[in-house]
């Protein structure tokens, strides 16, 4: 027999995802009702289920947001009252109105949105965006000094302040008005400012409660507009800013975020604002010919798909990103110009702008995540499930970007992630993400005698430390991660929606899911799961995503599909049956639409799972396969259970889990390597499990 382990000869360059998966419990009866009393179909309403409505009421108010009776934010936020009266009264007076803003998209979509508004409605108006590199988040007092000088007499933050204690003390010592505009989570201890928008100082049942910084900004704009009675003309620039900055800042597509960003997107593509389709144009969105196609090996993501109408992703994916990485490397003064000119052609540069510095700001990404993987596997993989946290410091990385390289690290470790660089040899500044059971501010908080700078919430976070603290705050985060996670908790979590056949996956099912657009943070994408399903065609498309086909046979017929799995290369080859995970999308090439798969998750079979983790017993027995006889068994085998098929003449097929390759032959000395995903193999691997299987369901 085959006496070593088929992985000492021929191992796959990593084994599959390291996922948990946690399939949603299904109604179908509760489901169907609900479909039934408002007009949908059941697997919308299990869907809706699952986002956690429960009443046909809830279900219309989700489905139709604009039938919702809107309370006037006049009655939610206590200070926006003062707040337009402090403007008008500046209007009215010509007092100079002074922004400060941030440098994410957010706070530059804010600054723009009522940069554009207030000088719409008369009013001086200037601005600041304090520096990431020297300075970082917020206003400080250089800035509060600086509008002093020049004569500044009302000060509005946008996405940032309510922890500025100081520098708004200090404004109202020099005689400025300042009115705080921000989304961030409330300090003990609030500023001394005139007026404070922030829709965590609301009842949490408001519609208006998950506005991100755009939102404030934008229900500032509006609110002023109404009462001067000048909105003509001034709300639909607005709503393309809004709806550009809340989907890039992850705001929860929820309440009057949906509303306004489903308005928003219909809008997007015939916006009068020249920035807005000078983005457009530059970040791909252009409607294909028929015939036409992109080119060879080419990321779909890399094009908006349907102009007319666009969706989250197009601007999650090309837009967004090169907003934000102006924010990351460049000088925010480029996206405030792009999103505040009317003039194409200054419009059309600034974009250009934002092209060159995104594209720098992949390549910085690709090269730190590279030298980040290196260092963690030579350093930190092996204590990794006894750490349950990574702190990953290194010179010489650009902390702009860091932090989307720490996402990448949480993605592919499934642990929290805080990165950091020197800024020079005394002292070092990073950024955290994390898993949803650790909780990134509070960790900070556990070690905040060991910080210089830091703030955050639960699921992201920035610091500052002395270099000389590094290991201590090593010892410390490890510390606080084992109060906090299990060994469970140390594998991302794949939250799956239902199972569907591939038989059932077409235009129609696609369209009824539009029913739940725009998707994004709290009301996700869709996804589903289909199991033991064949792949029949793999290969390694751009830079390393893997591009496929997979089918499926339901009652003798076969159905296959083609799918698409972002940056796997490192999971290729897959194995030849499994059980897929995924997202529907639309592609649309030479002229015709098909539904397709993006892969997000991939795992053996159930089945297959349960044998090679506790093989049955007895576990071995024989079967017939096209006229002929084999014998086949599970053998422990070095560290893995194997599973072994043994024709008559005495020829092996072994094969371990996991593994595309296998071992066929008399003895390991003369076998040969065979790839266990071609038919003549799967299908006689296939038999022998469920030949195991009825033998275990027997006992």
């Amino acid at each position: 027999m085959l006496d070593r382990p088929v992985s000492e000869l021929s191992k796959p360059s990593r084994r599959l995802p390291n996922q948990r998966w946690q399939i949603y419990p299904q109604k179908p009866e509760f489901a169907q009702k609900l479909a039934v009393l408002t007009n949908i179909s059941p697997i919308i309403s299990q869907l809706l289920i699952n986002r956690g409505m429960e009443t046909p009421e809830q279900v219309q108010a989700f489905l139709a947001p604009e039938s919702l009776v809107l309370p006037s934010p006049l009655e939610e936020f206590p200070d926006l009252a003062i707040s337009l009266e402090l403007l008008q009264n500046a209007i009215a007076s010509q007092t100079k109105i002074a922004i400060c803003g941030d440098y994410d998209a957010d706070g530059m979509t804010s600054t723009a949105l009522l940069l554009r508004s207030l000088r719409t409605l008369g009013a001086q108006v200037d601005y600041a965006i304090p520096s990431r590199m020297h300075e970082g988040y917020g206003i400080n007092k250089r800035i509060v000094e600086e509008f002093h000088s020049e004569g500044v007499g009302l000060i509005l933050t946008v996405d940032n302040g309510i922890s500025a204690f100081e520098p708004v003390a200090r404004a109202r010592e020099l005689g400025l008005a300042v009115i705080i505009t921000d989304h961030h989570d409330i300090p003990q201890k609030l500023p001394p400012a005139n007026a404070i928008l922030n829709p965590k100082l609301i009842a949490e049942s408001s519609p208006y409660r998950g506005v991100a910084g755009v939102g404030v900004a934008y229900i500032l704009a509006v609110s002023l507009a109404q009462q001067l009675g000048e909105t003509k003309g001034l709300i639909q620039p607005m709503l393309a800013l809004f709806t550009l900055g809340t989907i890039a800042d992850l705001a929860p597509l929820t309440g009057v975020n949906r509303r306004w960003v489903k308005r928003g997107l219909q809008h997007l593509p015939k916006s009068n604002l020249a920035g807005v389709q000078a983005l457009i144009q530059v970040g791909g969105v252009r409607a294909r010919g028929a015939g036409e196609q992109g080119s060879k090996g080419e990321n779909p993501k890399s094009k908006i798909q349907n102009p007319k109408s666009l969706k989250p992703e197009d601007i999650g994916f090309r837009l967004g990103p090169r907003i934000n990485a102006i924010g990351r490397i460049g000088n925010p003064q480029t996206v405030i110009e792009l999103l505040t000119t009317d003039d194409m052609g200054v419009a059309l540069e600034r974009a250009m702008q934002c092209e060159q510095i995104n594209a720098s700001r992949q390549e910085m990404c690709e090269q730190i995540e590279q030298e980040a993987i290196a260092y963690v596997e030579t350093e930190f993989v092996a204590s990794l499930q006894k750490d349950r946290v990574l702190i990953v410091v290194q010179p010489n990385w650009h902390h702009g970007v860091i932090g989307i390289v720490a996402s990448r690290l949480v993605e592919r470790y499934g642990v929290p992630v805080f990165i950091g660089t020197y800024e020079d040899e005394e002292h070092i500044r990073g950024s955290a993400r994390s898993i949803p059971e650790f909780h990134v501010f509070e960790a900070l908080e556990y070690c905040h005698d060991l910080l210089g700078k830091f703030g955050g919430h639960k699921a992201a976070g920035g610091f500052s430390l002395p270099a000389e603290n590094l290991q201590v705050l090593r010892s410390r985060l490890i510390e606080f991660a084992n109060q906090c996670l299990q060994p469970q908790h140390l594998k991302p979590l794949l939250k799956i929606d239902a199972k569907v056949n591939l038989n059932q996956i077409n235009q129609q099912l696609y369209q009824q899911l539009n029913a739940l657009h725009p998707c994004g943070m709290d009301n996700p994408d869709p996804v589903f799961w289909t199991p033991n399903v064949q792949v029949v065609e793999q290969k390694i498309v751009g830079k390393g995503h893997i591009k496929l086909t997979i089918a499926q046979t339901i009652d003798n017929q076969e159905y296959k599909i083609k799918a698409i799995a972002w940056r796997w290369g490192d999971y290729f080859r897959l194995p030849s049956r499994v059980d897929v995970a995924y997202k529907l999308r639309e592609n649309y090439f030479n002229g015709n639409t098909t539904i397709e798969l993006e892969l997000i998750g991939v795992r053996l079979p159930i089945q297959v799972q349960q044998f090679f983790a506790s093989p049955p017993s007895p576990s071995s027995t024989t079967f017939e396969y096209n006229k002929r006889h084999y014998a086949c068994g599970f053998y422990k085998n070095g560290i893995e259970a194997e599973l072994r098929i043994k024709n008559s003449e005495g020829k092996v097929l072994a094969m371990q889990p996991g593994h595309t390759i296998g071992l066929l032959g008399t003895n390991r000395q003369n076998a040969k390597e065979v790839d266990i995903s071609q038919p003549q193999y799967d299908s006689i691997i296939q038999v022998a499990l469920q030949a195991l299987s009825m033998l275990s369901a027997e006992l």
